[in-house]
C-alpha cells in the first residue's frame, strides 16, 4: 500500500520530515511556499498532498476547512522541540488512515 503525501507547515521543525518513514514528506520551504497565508497554502497543498501537518491549533477557526480537499493533522505539543514533536507524531501516524479531508484532527 503506498504511503501518504504529507506537507509539513512552516511552524513544524523541518527535521521531523526525516523521522517519518513509508510516506512522502515535504516541507512548505521545500515546495517554495514559505510566507503564504494559510488559505493560499491549503489551496496549493490540496493539489499535491493528502495531509497537511501543523502545530497551529487555531487553523480550524481561521479557515473554513471543509473547502479544502486535504486532511489536517494538528500536533498539540507542549513545545516545538523535535523531541516533543516526535512523541506526539508517533500517535498521529497511527491515525493517518482515519483522517478526513476538510477536517482537522488534533493529536495530543
Amino acid at each position: 500500500m503506498p504511503g501518504f503525501k504529507i506537507l509539513l507547515d512552516e511552524c513544524v521543525d523541518h527535521r521531523l520530515a526525516k523521522t517519518i518513514s513509508h510516506h512522502s514528506v515535504k516541507t512548505v520551504f521545500d515546495m517554495g511556499w514559505s510566507g503564504l497565508k494559510n488559505g493560499e497554502l491549503l489551496t496549493k497543498a490540496q493539489e499535491r498532498f493528502d495531509i497537511f501537518l501543523t502545530t497551529d491549533r487555531n487553523l480550524s477557526t481561521q479557515q473554513n476547512l471543509v473547502r479544502y480537499d486535504i486532511a489536517i493533522l494538528v500536533l498539540c505539543v507542549p513545545s516545538n522541540t523535535l523531541d516533543d514533536l516526535k512523541e506526539v507524531l508517533s500517535k498521529g501516524l497511527k491515525q493517518l488512515h482515519f483522517l478526513q479531508k476538510g477536517k482537522a484532527t488534533f493529536i495530543k
